[in-house]
């Protein structure tokens, strides 16, 4: 059973993984590919922005994240772009939690606006909070003068074998934020494969 409290049919697991699969096959010209060295894991990008959601505007930050996690050796699946609803954030996260990936990065969605829910979305999906990692994030941000990724209320933990971070959607708070992920992200995923 999950956090839902309902089971995982393992049907919608395959299906959510070859729906990823498909994402990244259709879009793979869209955003250049970098070869890490040696691939730590599997990643997902989520973008939480309304306009890039219906299709206003592309938003530049999904192309940036999948550079700088390809760069710290991440194969990225794909980048979604989600309105900023806290179903549909959370739709997002389960939906790629239940694919397997390895590391889970929402980008936007963390300050104190009307919109702003990844931290409620997020919260009820996991298993154990890592505030650790979302204190490094808000220290690293503040000392780097990145005010949205100091004052974010993102938050990290597990959602069963899958680390989940939120950061804030400026460009000095993601190169910041994914600065600090990256190593972290590495740790935890090493320590969890373990299990």
């Amino acid at each position: 059973m999950n956090n839902l409290g309902s089971t995982i049919d393992p049907e919608d697991v395959v299906a959510a993984d070859a729906a990823a699969r498909e994402f990244v096959q259709r879009h793979r010209d869209d955003d250049p590919v970098v070869t890490p060295v040696d691939e730590i894991g599997r990643a997902l990008v989520v973008v939480v922005d309304d306009r890039a959601a219906h299709g206003e505007r592309p938003s530049p930050l999904g192309p940036l994240v999948r550079e700088l996690l390809a760069e710290a050796g991440f194969h990225v699946d794909a980048t979604v772009s989600v309105p900023g609803d806290e179903i549909e954030i959370r739709n997002a996260v389960n939906t790629a939690v239940i694919g397997g990936v390895d590391l889970v990065v929402s980008v936007g969605g963390v300050g104190v606006g009307a919109r702003d829910v990844t931290p409620e979305a997020t919260g009820p999906l996991l298993d154990r909070r890592l505030r650790g990692i979302e204190e490094a994030i808000r220290s690293s941000g503040l000392a780097a003068g990145a005010t949205d990724g100091g004052l974010s209320r993102g938050l990290a933990g597990l959602s069963g074998q899958t680390l989940v971070v939120n950061i804030a959607s400026s460009r000095a708070a993601v190169r910041d934020g994914m600065a600090t992920v990256a190593p972290l992200a590495k740790y935890v995923i090493e320590a969890i494969s373990e299990f």
